[in-house]
């Protein structure tokens, strides 16, 4: 039998009856060391505060809603602050981008307009931002030329289907852009909302508006305040259904509420997404891999659902804290909103320690 020869480096391998031989390399081989993900802080510190400034020398107050641009700038919800942040994530510095601190309910010019609770944010492909605007009832625009609008609520808490300010809601939170010119709101009323961009129609697309966990067809289908949105590179919806536990997804071409991840029982557990256990589920965020990252407010961790359905800890022990570090031993405090950006770090709303915490590998 003829000798079957195979160099690897300055190793040649002699595979015959079963031997091996190898000669040592001339040079040494520089030892590679490992990346590590890795948590720290880009911005803010657990002082709460509204300082523009680089780094720590910023403030938020309970900052909520993540969303780049198209340019790769990071926008913040600062939600107690009322106000609408914008983050260079190369250099960590915070500047304001809109609101005046002082609640409110004005639109008009980004200095002088004013918000109550912005929760979280959207951009449309046309490039206008949209704000769930909470403690206001309404949905609030940025359109590309620096003016703030309502596009749709009253003010007033209700449940009412309509067009624009004929509609109302009750403490919107989670809102993220189709491709299609619609608008999906996470409304308090355990509904899903929809709202047509150009037509300012204002629909109940799912949910009954009872609390309670149904799947099913959308008109049937029950939630337990549904809190982040984030759809899927097929257009389909995935929603943090906070008090039932669970992952719920919206397959918009068939109209169907089925259970993505989680059992419902309150836990850390992980596995396969439908024996996965989850505390409080918010903020999600898929990365272009198509990896789904959800941010535990109660479990005050990361989680990670990769495209095969495994769930794993992505970041954090569980435990409250504020510590940076390697992803098995940071820990943060009520994280609630997410973002990748174009290198697949992800960006970490964590609530009440008032930072922008950065998940990165070095």
């Amino acid at each position: 039998m003829k000798n079957l020869h195979i160099k690897f480096g300055a190793c040649l391998l002699i595979a015959a009856a079963g031997f091996t031989s190898c000669s040592k390399s001339k040079k040494e081989v520089t030892p590679i060391t490992p990346k590590v993900l890795t948590v720290t802080t880009l911005a803010g510190s657990t002082t709460a505060g509204s300082l523009d400034g680089t780094g720590i020398a910023s403030s938020f107050k309970n900052l909520s809603g993540l969303i780049f641009s198209s340019d790769g700038t990071l926008y913040v919800g600062d939600w107690a602050n009322n106000l609408i942040r914008k983050v260079n994530v190369s250099t960590g510095a915070v500047t304001r981008y809109a609101g005046t601190v002082t609640p409110g309910f004005t639109d008009g010019p980004l200095a002088s307009a004013v918000f109550n609770g912005t929760a979280n944010l959207t951009f449309d492909k046309a490039g206008n931002l949209f704000i769930a605007d909470e403690e206001n009832n309404a949905i609030r625009e940025i359109t590309t030329a620096g003016t703030v609008v309502t596009i749709a609520g009253s003010g007033a808490q209700g449940a009412n289907d309509g067009i624009g300010t004929a509609a109302t809601f009750f403490h919107p939170e989670g809102i993220v852009a189709d491709g299609n010119g619609n608008l999906y709101v996470a409304d308090n009323n355990n509904t899903i909302r929809k709202i047509n961009i150009n037509t300012k129609q204002v629909t109940t697309y799912a949910g009954t508006g009872i609390r309670g966990f149904k799947d099913g067809p959308v008109a049937n289908a029950q939630f337990s305040s549904p809190y982040g949105l984030a759809l899927d590179a097929n257009g389909d919806l995935y929603v943090g259904d906070i008090v039932n536990n669970r992952i719920r997804k919206i397959t918009i071409s068939t109209g169907t509420v089925s259970t993505f991840a989680g059992t419902g029982t309150q836990g850390l557990t992980n596995g396969t997404a439908l024996s996965s256990t989850f505390y409080f589920p918010c903020g999600l965020t898929f990365d272009s891999s198509g990896n789904l990252f959800v941010a535990e407010l109660r479990n005050n961790t990361i989680r990670k659902i990769a495209t095969d359905g495994t769930v794993t800890t992505y970041a954090g022990t569980g435990a409250q804290g504020s510590t940076d570090g390697p992803a098995t031993s940071a820990t943060f405090y009520q994280p609630i909103g997410l973002a990748v950006d174009a290198s697949g770090n992800v960006y970490v709303a964590d609530e009440y320690n008032n930072e922008l915490r950065k998940i990165s590998l070095k």
